[in-house]
């Protein structure tokens, strides 16, 4: 395709992002392949073929990407049936790559249900465990075992949706511990193996606090481990619960895995952050993997997803610009846009409309943008019906939403590489910054602890920066260990929207207002 953003090309050595895949999005990908699921006249001008919006199409997106994230947890585990709605991710483009979430989350939620209790024999917890890892084994590269979050256990309603005793928090927290050690071992057991083509697992690290961490990652470490599971071991590290947000437990298991010889090249190449949207987190997630490649595994890779893309959109909300000022806060800006029936014939370039009607200060266009007018995305007139034959309240159509989907995971994308190449230049972030004074580079400290000459004096330097890593706010809003042992507060991801915890919010998207665009429509 002519005039092409090729994404993939400009990534770099940065640390990789996934955008989460919402299965509403690809519906209009797969679907359009075997029928006209969208009008043609329904086009913007510009857009010919539903496969522009495929990022995973390197020969006809307008924007080629070559990762992403899909989850278990709203796809069709059934790959015994065409399902045109799955086939963005079942189908898509050799030497794309894919990273499975198995779905954890939806066990914890009661979506999915069963007795999950280690040993419990339920049948709807097995049929389900087992679809999960054919699914995996056959649509990902690399995939994320099937792990029971360790939050299950101070939530008593989640308790009871898995068959665990909700009575007791700790008596909680090893029920869910020996369910995951059940459903790994079944992972172990049954993988197909990346010799008969199967997927690379990710052994997922878990717990809410510095403790709960360090025990989690005793008790599962060994899955990775050749010696004790030659040819069946697992092949990387996915970091969930505290690991995810929390730089002094990151730098902590990084040292841990480095001389428990667990970062082996060619064994444990991958290291995925789940629910990492804060922008600043781009940055800090390629020091850490260049560190790990030049000190520990060449062929080391970090990833991160979030769905806040298409959670934005579901929200009527866009990203209208990225933002990068030397020590100060960096963001993706977004805001709700227009929304009106009274643009249902307005021809002018959407960006035109938006900024001339006050509705965004500034507008940075993507490549979708830049085709749209504003009746592309105000598409019902007053007293046009829906597609379930009442007038609404919205100018909008599903397809809108689809359309500003696709213009989010651009800004997303871009913003995150943008971040990169700042930081590159020389122009800085204020987290990263010290807020008494003594100013040391972030990057500079990563290459202390890495080249420390032993681990007890890697792990000194770590505590000697405590302070320091306090400071830096992580993926949930969170601030270091003082979030160990209190109530989670979260704060701001975006430079304009409030949200509650991100990984709730982005895991439910599916189940939530996603679901219901299409048929309200």
């Amino acid at each position: 395709m002519a005039n092409q953003d090729n994404l993939t090309s400009k990534q770099s050595d940065y640390a990789i992002f996934l955008p989460a895949i919402s299965g509403f999005y690809a519906t209009f990908i797969g679907k359009q392949r075997n029928e006209e699921y969208v009008d043609t006249k329904r086009f913007p001008v510009g857009l010919t073929d539903m496969e522009q919006l495929n990022w995973l199409n390197s020969q006809k997106s307008m924007f080629p990407y070559k990762w992403s994230l899909y989850s278990g947890g709203h796809a069709n585990l059934n790959l015994n049936k065409q399902d045109w709605k799955e086939d963005m991710v079942r189908n898509r483009e050799p030497g794309t790559l894919v990273l499975g979430d198995s779905g954890g989350f939806q066990i914890g939620k009661g979506l999915w249900e069963g007795d999950w209790k280690a040993n419990s024999g339920c049948p709807k917890a097995q049929a389900k465990r087992d679809a999960v890892l054919k699914w995996l084994d056959n649509i990902s590269d690399y995939a994320m075992t099937l792990d029971i979050p360790t939050w299950i256990g101070r939530d008593p309603i989640a308790c009871a949706r898995v068959g665990i005793n909700p009575n007791d928090a700790r008596q909680a927290y090893n029920e869910a511990v020996a369910a995951t050690h059940y459903n790994n071992e079944y992972f172990i057991k049954n993988r197909k193996g990346i010799e008969n083509g199967g997927t690379k697992i990710l052994n997922v690290l878990q717990g809410g606090n510095h403790g709960e961490a360090d025990e989690w990652y005793n008790l599962m470490k060994g899955y990775c481990d050749p010696a004790q599971y030659p040819g069946r071991h697992f092949n990387g590290w996915a970091m969930g619960g505290q690991n995810m947000c929390d730089v002094h437990l990151i730098l902590r298991r990084l040292i841990s895995l480095k001389y428990d010889n667990l970062l082996q090249p060619g064994i444990h190449d991958w290291m995925h952050f789940l629910g990492t949207s804060r922008l600043e987190w781009a940055v800090l997630l390629t020091i850490l993997q260049r560190s790990v490649r030049k000190h520990v595994n060449p062929k080391f890779t970090i990833s991160f997803d979030c769905a806040s893309p298409f959670l934005a959109t579901a929200n009527g909300q866009v990203y209208y610009e990225n933002v990068f000022p030397e020590n100060g806060k960096w963001g993706y800006r977004m805001e709700s846009t227009a929304d009106d029936k009274k643009y249902a014939t307005d021809t002018r370039k959407w960006s035109m409309g938006v900024t001339q009607d006050g509705i965004h200060d500034n507008w940075q266009d993507s490549p979708v943008s830049d085709l749209l007018a504003m009746k592309d995305i105000c598409i019902y007139k007053p007293g046009d019906l829906n597609k379930i034959g009442k007038e609404g309240r919205t100018s909008w159509d599903s397809f809108s939403y689809a359309l500003l989907m696709g213009h989010n995971v651009w800004m997303h994308l871009t913003a995150v590489q943008e971040a990169n190449r700042k930081f590159d230049s020389g122009t800085r972030p204020s987290m990263m910054q010290r807020s008494d004074g003594d100013y040391a580079k972030f990057e500079d400290i990563i290459e202390k602890i890495f080249t420390a000459p032993d681990r007890s004096s890697a792990e000194a330097i770590i505590e000697e920066y405590s302070g320091y890593w306090m400071e830096i706010i992580g993926t949930r809003g969170l601030k270091g260990k003082k979030a160990l042992s209190g109530r989670p507060m979260f704060a701001q991801l975006f430079t304009t929207v409030d949200e509650e915890d991100p990984e709730e919010l982005e895991q439910d998207l599916d189940q939530s207002a996603l679901d219901n665009l299409e048929d309200s429509q």
